[in-house]
């Protein structure tokens, strides 16, 4: 069913043995080079040139056509600018999710599909799928479920948790049952050696090097205002910009004996909340609020029953799944955590998960916070 694959080409290494697997398995195989980001003539940074190079070795070696293809306009439009106008809210979104949803699982997936002519799609996540990397158990007549890879280190089904079931369905994660060290080895083994030793990228892709602070000033307009303790009403500090903090994170002023961090940042006001002190009690809560819920199957059947969700919690990547119980509430989900997490986020997703599957995610719109200030 399945012999024409688009395969998204970063220039690093995941994709790179994605192609090589794809090869191995007898499937014609299109490489697609995605460019998101135009620094020609926005500020910012992009390394998609080295990365570009790179994804040209792979597929010279591998005797794979390579396309080029830009998304500048649907980047800007349906990540940057969400991206500006929460920030100018007070809320600290992550793009990453928003790029999966919008770009390499919407545009990308369209335009393979619509000029490639391709029965699947193929990326080189950590993730997995109920239909198999290669959707050997792909059926017409199911809906397909997101599940962790064999690498949970690795694992970014937290990235993927609000891509549509569209085009989930026909999409191919090759290296989902592989550590990350083997698909080194393996990478090596091939020769394919300009990226076997590649440094996974992080962060937020425009802005390289740069701080953050000083990239995205470059598009919101500065407004200062102070930083306030909470528990004294004392004014500590001068900030240059609400988009700028986020909760959790240290703000480094002078003359104080304690590190101070952000606790909340007030729209009205412009002012920026702090504690003094990492395990401040403010800092640390376990309930939150959230929009409407994408759900990548189907909406849980406890759900739908009006009863509790019982199941696992992360809004950060890289943090430990928790045990949550999640209702239903007019606006969205009531979330209420087995244990209180430091620095829960306005605008961050948070993801949940049932055994081996990734059931979808949520926007946090609301913390609710057990102290008076």
């Amino acid at each position: 069913m399945f012999k024409r694959i688009a395969l998204g080409i970063s220039g690093g290494v995941d994709s790179a043995v994605a192609a090589l697997l794809l090869k191995r398995a007898g499937y014609q195989v299109e490489g697609v080079f995605m460019r998101n980001w135009d620094s020609n003539y926005e500020a910012g940074f992009c390394s998609d040139e080295k990365d570009f190079e790179d994804a040209t070795f792979v597929c010279r070696k591998l005797d794979i056509p390579l396309h080029r293809v830009h998304f500048i306009k649907e980047y800007w439009n349906e990540v940057f600018t969400v991206l500006l106008k929460e920030y100018e809210s007070g809320l600290t979104p992550n793009p990453d999710i928003l790029c999966n949803r919008y770009i390499k699982f919407d545009s990308f997936f369209e335009h393979c599909r619509k000029n490639l002519e391709v029965d699947a799609i193929a990326t080189g996540h950590y993730a997995n799928t109920s239909f198999g990397p290669f959707l050997e158990q792909y059926s017409e007549n199911e809906d397909v479920r997101l599940l962790q890879p064999a690498d949970k280190h690795k694992d970014q089904t937290f990235f993927l948790s609000q891509v549509k079931q569209f085009s989930l369905r026909r999409c191919m994660f090759p290296i989902a049952n592989l550590m990350k060290s083997q698909v080194r080895y393996i990478a090596k083994k091939e020769g394919l050696l300009n990226v076997a030793d590649k440094r996974d990228s992080t962060g937020i892709c425009f802005i390289g090097k740069k701080r953050f602070q000083n990239f995205i000033e470059e598009y919101i307009e500065t407004k200062k205002g102070f930083f306030i303790d909470i528990d004294t009403g004392q004014i500590v500090g001068e900030h240059g910009g609400l988009h700028k903090w986020t909760v959790g994170q240290r703000c480094c002023l002078a003359n104080w004996k304690d590190a101070y961090f952000i606790f909340k940042k007030d729209l009205q006001t412009n002012n920026i909340f702090v504690v003094a002190g990492t395990k401040h009690p403010a800092l640390w809560n376990n309930l939150c609020f959230t929009d409407k819920p994408h759900w990548i199957h189907s909406t849980p059947s406890e759900l739908l029953d009006g009863a509790v969700l019982n199941c696992f919690f992360r809004f950060q990547h890289t943090k430990p799944l928790v045990p949550c119980r999640v209702a239903n509430n007019s606006d969205g989900l009531t979330i209420i955590l087995g244990r209180n997490l430091r620095a829960l986020t306005e605008g961050q997703y948070g993801v949940f998960y049932k055994g081996n599957e990734c059931l979808g995610s949520a926007k946090i719109n609301s913390i609710c916070q057990h102290l008076t200030y």
